[in-house]
């Protein structure tokens, strides 16, 4: 299982995580990433390593 972490000091609210996983970030209302499941199981992987590689200022990490 992979861990999310999230830097709200570098995010710019840009959403691309948002747009490719939904279940697992939002904008919040401040405006910046919100992580609804830090924890990722291996079947989701990928797909949230995609949305993680998509942020353009690079403020998302999955932890092994």
């Amino acid at each position: 299982m992979s861990a999310i972490e999230a830097d709200k000091t570098v995010c710019e609210g840009i959403g691309m995580c948002e747009a490719q996983a939904d279940t697992y970030f939002q904008i919040g209302d401040d405006g910046l990433v919100e992580v609804l499941s830090d924890e990722v199981p291996d079947p989701d992987r990928a797909y949230v390593k995609a949305a993680v590689d998509s942020c353009p200022v690079s403020a998302l990490r999955l932890k092994e």
